[in-house]
């Protein structure tokens, strides 16, 4: 699944072209490496996002290509 949509459908990131927009501004990071928005993203890749004062990192759990309010939370795991 692409790195844009995963974040809108594990809600991490409201809106798909948001998350898209933060890709291109080089502030989504997996596995420690700058990441385009149609990076294909795998079970157990570490996310790091730097929007706003609190910067996010995150371990891939699942991948559904949708989920639905109570499922979105369990498609990732927060590090630190």
């Amino acid at each position: 699944m692409r790195l844009d949509k995963y974040l809108k459908v594990s809600r991490i990131i409201k809106r798909r072209t948001v998350a898209n927009e933060a890709c291109d501004a080089g502030r989504v990071f997996v596995n420690g490496k700058a990441a385009r928005a149609s990076y294909e993203v795998k079970e157990g890749d570490i996310l790091e996002i730097s929007l706003g004062a609190h910067p996010l990192r995150a371990k891939i759990r699942t991948i559904n290509e949708y989920a639905k309010k109570d499922e979105a939370g369990l498609m990732y795991e927060i590090l630190s």
